[in-house]
């Protein structure tokens, strides 16, 4: 008898609890759905100096609007930042809540480098994305990169070398093309096409490294760079269209033609 009193007030007991830690639960789930929660300001600021270039608070607005879920406990701030960085010019984002009821966003964004197979743009890190081109600053001379998906880290190592080789002679990369077989070849600011043969760093992992056997890519453009100037002499001021790096030895230069002209005595 005594037993049985003992389990029915261990029994009343655990209810008791029970109802309590319901009471508390459906307490605090009433309260963190208080319309006081709900995010009702959202700050965005940007880490760089002096500020945005390509976006602004206003249109990253515009870009999540009616896509936030949650209130200031139940957002997801990972999902947050995803559907940030889904807006245009957006690179990262770092995104935290402030109570009660704000969200405050830092935004890092994409410094466009070059165009990316004429409809996309690469930024400075390699990484290419979609946004509207005429944001960009006419006077704001970029080059046009080409060449397949997965080599925009070669074709950015590359750029890279390139330009600084080419600053040697005062001269700028506005074109660079990676085809299929990975030859790569330039257009220079003076018009002149480099043929530069397979890139022989297209087969490692490491893009500098080269292939056994294989003429550097450095090697090719520092015998340009060395010799130009005294090829340049030689031609007596012919204009040059393209240059072939593709010999062990040496390159081949291939002269533009030079319309002949009309003698106006020769005209009927």
């Amino acid at each position: 008898m005594w037993n049985e009193a003992r389990l029915i007030n261990a029994a009343a007991n655990m209810l008791m609890v029970l109802a309590v830690v319901m009471l508390l639960a459906g307490l605090v789930t009433w309260l963190v759905r208080l319309p006081v929660f709900d995010i009702q300001r959202i700050v965005i600021s940007t880490p760089s100096q002096p500020g945005f270039q390509y976006v602004s608070g206003d249109v990253v607005r515009s870009a999540v609007a009616g896509k936030l879920t949650g209130n200031f406990f139940s957002m997801d701030l990972q999902q947050t930042r995803q559907t940030f960085e889904a807006a245009p010019w957006v690179r990262k984002v770092n995104a935290r809540r402030v109570w009660p009821n704000e969200l405050h966003v830092s935004i890092e964004e994409h410094q466009p480098l070059a165009f990316w197979n004429e409809y996309q743009l690469m930024n400075n890190w390699g990484e290419v994305f979609t946004a509207n081109r005429a944001v960009i600053e006419e006077d704001f001379d970029m080059p046009e990169f080409f060449g397949p998906e997965g080599a925009e880290k070669l074709m950015l190592q590359r750029y890279a070398e390139l330009r600084q080789w080419f600053e040697q002679l005062g001269l700028g990369v506005r074109q660079l093309t990676l085809d299929e077989r990975y030859a790569l070849e330039a257009v220079l600011s003076n018009d002149v096409t480099l043929l530069m043969g397979r890139d022989p760093g297209a087969e490692t992992a490491n893009p500098q490294g080269g292939v056994p056997g294989a003429v550097s890519f450095g090697e090719r453009i520092e015998r340009f760079v060395r010799n130009w100037p005294q090829a340049l002499t030689h031609l007596e001021g012919q204009q040059v269209r393209r240059v072939d790096l593709r010999y062990p030895n040496g390159f081949a230069v291939t002269l533009a033609n030079v319309p002949t002209p009309v003698n106006p005595n020769n005209k009927r």
